[in-house]
């Protein structure tokens, strides 16, 4: 690898990796902050179309990392953003999942599972967070993301509804 960037992709990427506890939505604010604030290859509006478009299409949420690689270096910068994501997590996950499997009895494993499910539900409010501050920028915005999100919390109905539903106040020209 020639290119600085692709570089830099490799090893952010690679350390992200390892930290993302519950997919790669859980490091989103690292990795904003890495290509936004640091590396300055995009906007903060530029990252969340992004995400918003990785979040669109089928398949893993991992995707958005694909779409930062290609916005940064084209497809080698896809290729080298998804490998650098997925492969230390993979060797890692193989790993520790030949030693977990011994120890499945044990109370230090049990008290470790449940330790992780609020650190990774904190880490996803912080991406979801982060990304509503990165993509509304009016009242009327926020107000439609708070709504949207209470909805999809307090009921059954799919969440396409509310986001057709914000797409026609978009296009009518009120957010």
């Amino acid at each position: 690898m020639s290119d600085p960037a692709l570089a830099q992709l490799a090893v952010d990427f690679s350390v992200l990796s390892l930290l993302a506890v519950g997919g790669a939505v859980t490091v989103l604010p690292e990795m904003y902050r890495s290509v936004v604030d640091v590396h300055g290859w995009m906007s903060g509006a530029q990252f969340a179309e992004l995400f918003a478009l990785a979040q669109a299409s089928p398949g893993p949420n991992v995707l958005v990392v694909s779409l930062i690689g290609w916005k940064v270096a084209g497809l080698a910068g896809a290729l080298v953003a998804t490998l650098a994501i997925s492969g230390p997590s993979c060797i890692l996950t193989f790993v520790v999942s030949r030693i977990w499997q011994r120890f499945r009895e044990a109370p230090w494993r049990m008290a470790v599972q449940d330790g992780l499910v609020p650190v990774t539900v904190g880490l996803m409010l912080a991406g979801g967070y982060l990304i509503t501050l990165s993509a509304d920028h009016s009242i009327a915005a926020f107000a439609v993301t708070a709504v949207t999100a209470a909805a999809v919390l307090a009921t059954r109905i799919h969440p396409l509804w509310f986001f057709a539903a914000a797409a026609l106040l978009g296009v009518g020209g009120l957010v």
